[in-house]
């Protein structure tokens, strides 16, 4: 991999990535993914993980903050790129000598991008905290789950890499133009609470307009409807049902055998005995047969697939969704582009000091002999 990145739109674009967890990691990995080059700076002894799709096509170097040149280590790779991305607490790349005054010294255009599930103020941007917490706070978990129930956790998805990551991303992009028509840089404070809460705009809105109720399990999206949910198969697999417009809902219900005799699902008082004859119907067959019943039409069913299984679907595998590079199982770059197509996905970087020269680092020879970067041990 040279310094102009993977191939993809953001070839020649150059981002440093404090090493972190979860959604700046995930953030990095997409800008790689669309062409940039992305030099990770960890801790000496702390490189990416064997299996961590989170550092995928990115290059890595070790840099100890805590040494006397560690800020300058970083700086001077600041000076040569683009985009900084960093996910501690507030205050915490200011204490290191790395906040984003300090890099618009040496670089005015940079664009500084910080992820936090807090933000970067407010009474809780100090505490810590996980996903779960975040979505908490903006009524996107209470608002997931099933009738009588409580709420049911999303993974960390609409939280770290939905709310966050992606937000913190397409904050960086659009900092990264207005830079590149100004001349200057800027902080885009991307916040998982922040994100989290806009990707419920939809919700908010229908709540506005009087049809979103708070009772969970009650609403159209949300398992509420008995044509847009999960169902049980015989096999104790599960099919996925989203009919929502009436020419879909009358298609699954030709193919369900029940035209004609299905209750009317414009009346919500119907919804019970609607669900349950749905319920009863699907228990009859198994999910692979259930998915040749419904094979090509606009039904809008799908079988339930793990990870594994949704890799060999026929779709996903004609469309490269899943590869498996290096026998890893793992999401394709998206999304695609006709002129500048991504790369395929790279492999986890050993850290290394290449880049150093690539990018023609100011002083590299002396912040290598001070013991600020730390050279992998196949280099020494």
């Amino acid at each position: 991999m040279t310094a102009e990145g993977n191939g993809g739109p953001l070839a020649g674009v150059r981002v440093v990535e404090l090493a972190g967890l979860g959604p700046a990691p995930f953030c990095g990995m997409l800008l790689a993914d669309l062409g940039a080059d992305v030099i990770r700076v960890g801790r000496p002894g702390r490189g990416p993980g064997e299996h961590d799709l989170l550092d995928r096509g990115k290059r890595a170097i070790s840099v100890d903050l805590k040494h006397e040149g560690g800020a300058a280590a970083v700086l001077a790779l600041v000076e040569r790129a683009d985009v900084l991305i960093e996910g501690f607490r507030p205050g915490v790349a200011e204490r290191l000598g790395v906040g984003p005054e300090r890099c618009w010294e040496v670089n005015p255009k940079l664009v500084f991008g910080r992820m936090t599930g807090w933000g970067q103020d407010g009474p809780l941007a100090a505490t810590a905290g996980h996903d779960i917490g975040y979505i908490a706070l903006t009524g996107m978990l209470h608002a997931i789950g099933r009738r009588g129930g409580p709420p049911q956790v999303p993974a960390n998805l609409v939280g770290d890499f939905g709310g966050g990551a992606m937000y913190l991303a397409v904050g960086v992009l659009a900092a990264l133009l207005q830079a590149r028509t100004s001349g200057r840089g800027q902080v885009v404070d991307a916040s998982i609470v922040d994100g989290a809460a806009h990707l419920g705009s939809m919700l908010y809105g229908f709540a506005a307009a009087g049809s979103w109720s708070d009772r969970r399990g009650t609403n159209l999206l949300d398992t509420g409807a008995p044509y847009y949910d999960v169902y049980e198969t015989s096999d104790g697999e599960h099919v996925a049902v989203g009919a929502l417009e009436p020419q879909f809902y009358a298609e699954l219900l030709d193919r369900l055998g029940l035209a004609g005799t299905a209750p009317d699902r414009d009346d919500p008082a119907n919804w019970p005995a609607l669900r349950a004859l749905l319920a009863d119907t699907f228990r009859q067959r198994t999910r692979a047969e259930w998915t040749e019943v419904f094979d090509g039409s606009d039904a809008c069913v799908a079988p339930v697939l793990s990870m594994r299984e949704a890799s060999e679907h026929p779709h996903v595998r004609a469309r490269g969704t899943l590869p498996s590079p290096g026998g890893v199982l793992q999401p394709a770059p998206a999304p695609r582009f006709s002129r500048t197509p991504n790369a395929p996905p790279r492999p986890i970087p050993a850290p290394g000091t290449a880049v150093l020269a690539d990018w023609d680092v100011r002083g590299a020879t002396e912040l290598l002999a001070s013991g600020a970067i730390h050279q992998a041990r196949e280099e020494a």
